[in-house]
């Protein structure tokens, strides 16, 4: 079951004030409180979907969708030409902290090599 109460959840519905950089119907871009880079934005989906795993077949174009407009920020905010890291993490493991799928796109800098 999805958790209401978690942060994403909260600032795409308005309940948490949030610098919101990119809102449509599908996804809700904001700066993330906590950078791991110079430029540290996450896109976060409206539909309430916890992780990867979760995403059904009537909802593969959301992938697409987050992948599109991450491209679409990091030219906005000057990134495309030197480059930028986009990042989606998936259950603990995989290092996600919020059950809300969700994409970083981390640059402005030069990213050390993973």
């Amino acid at each position: 079951m999805y958790d209401i109460n978690n942060i994403f959840y909260k600032i795409i519905n308005g309940h948490i004030k949030s610098d919101i950089i990119y809102k449509d119907k599908i996804v809700t871009a904001f700066y993330d409180i906590n950078p791991k880079a110079l430029i540290h934005i996450l896109i976060v989906t409206n539909k309430l979907i916890s992780t990867l795993n979760d995403i059904n077949i009537k909802d593969k174009y959301i992938i697409g969708h987050l992948i599109y407009i991450s491209t679409k920020i990091a030219k906005m905010k000057g990134m495309s030409d030197n480059g930028y890291r986009l990042i989606i993490n998936c259950n603990n493991y995989g290092g996600q902290e919020i059950n809300h799928l969700h994409v970083h796109l981390l640059g402005g800098e030069k990213l050390k090599n993973l």
